[in-house]
């Protein structure tokens, strides 16, 4: 009975952001890892709309073979998925130009981190979902805790396990409601036990693997987290006030080291989201990074770093300047900057002698500027 009155709550307050704007709503059930019931709760919502009398069509469900999600598909339309031939194979994925056409009210969308087969019309399901969002329509969708970008290097130290498929935080942020679906680590192991997440067959290597009680944990940390980040964010979106705390711009120094700036960039990303202020990411070429001199490997992992960057919702500036310290002083004045995020000092002679000791040179410079220094380390594995 709770979790019916939960349900029917959270499909209320769904419905007033609906019937309250013309422009589409997004709704993301987040969880901390698979069999945790974010499907069933999306499509329980959806059944909830419908009594409302709203158009809800499903746009992709995966229903994994969970008789109970399978069950809650009755009685709710779905768009009929598009057959795209790959290798010989035909797939299934989700028909954006169908859905356009039909232009439900609400629209239910299934793993948002999903990379949909090459030759469709997006790259990545996200990207579906945020075409469908710009065309009015609002989206309930699904995603698990370990697929956010900007945690990526967090949740891989934690699980061992590679993410391949992953969601920019700014899909996160622009969110109008994230509810996070949890379980106990009790409850979630209990489940699989039973072969309610996979076929009884896989259920001991998933415990011997993902499943374990402290890897569950932690990522049940990182989500409860997360919403609490993103309810702060929409405080601070909803309720302006001028006596709320916030920092100014945050200023991300990175050098053309590929793996330790990818960390920094990550890591500083989660503070932008945190403080919901604006965030540059800078790169300041010296005379001895010029495209005449710098490492052709270097120079690519450079060219991926500023994509990440950007992905994740920052600006990113190259400037170029044979004193890198000041240059960086001098942007963060200029865009009224609060904190500027740096990488641990080099700690080798090679490393000084080829990046310098850029929080000594800023240091000297920092007085009366108000600017605050925030150090990464670099020990943590990437």
């Amino acid at each position: 009975m709770d979790s019916e009155i939960s349900i029917s709550s959270s499909a209320g307050r769904f419905l007033e952001m609906i019937k309250a704007s013309n422009h589409g709503k997004l709704k993301i059930y987040l969880g901390l890892a698979a069999g945790v019931g974010k499907t069933y709760r999306m499509l329980l919502e959806g059944h909830e709309l419908v009594k409302d009398n709203i158009n809800v069509f499903i746009g992709f469900v995966e229903t994994h073979g969970r008789k109970e999600t399978t069950k809650l598909l009755e009685g709710l339309p779905a768009i009929k998925r598009k057959k795209i031939f790959y290798k010989g194979k035909e797939l299934d994925e989700m028909d954006i130009d169908a859905i356009l056409l039909q232009k439900p009210q609400v629209v239910l969308v299934d793993e948002l981190a999903h990379t949909n087969v090459p030759g469709s019309r997006n790259e990545k399901r996200w990207q579906d979902v945020v075409e469908i969002l710009d065309n009015n329509i609002n989206v309930i969708t699904t995603v698990n805790i370990q697929h956010i970008e900007s945690i990526k290097s967090e949740v891989e130290k934690i699980t061992g396990v590679e993410i391949k498929e992953r969601v920019p935080d700014k899909i996160i942020q622009i969110a109008d409601e994230v509810v996070n679906v949890d379980l106990t680590i009790e409850e979630l192991i209990d489940r699989l036990n039973e072969g309610k997440i996979y076929d009884k067959a896989k259920v001991t290597t998933a415990l011997q693997n993902f499943f374990q009680k402290d890897k569950l944990l932690q990522l049940r940390d990182l989500a409860l987290k997360e919403v609490s980040h993103q309810l702060e964010r929409k405080i601070v979106r909803e309720i302006p006030s001028p006596q709320r705390g916030k920092i100014g711009s945050l200023i991300t120094c990175i050098s053309s080291n590929g793996k330790s700036a990818a960390k920094l960039i990550r890591r500083s990303s989660r503070f932008a989201s945190f403080f919901n202020s604006k965030w540059f990411v800078v790169y300041v070429q010296t005379p001895k990074e010029s495209l005449a001199n710098i490492n052709p490997k270097d120079q690519r992992l450079l060219i991926n770093n500023f994509k990440l960057a950007t992905e994740l919702g920052a600006e990113v500036i190259e400037l170029n300047n044979k004193d890198k310290a000041k240059a960086i002083m001098d942007f963060a004045v200029s865009k009224e900057g609060g904190l500027i995020i740096i990488g641990e000092p080099s700690t080798t002679f090679i490393q000084q002698m080829r990046y310098g000791n850029l929080l000594k040179d800023l240091t000297k410079q920092i007085e009366k500027s108000g600017i605050d220094i925030l150090v990464i380390s670099n020990h943590e594995k990437n």
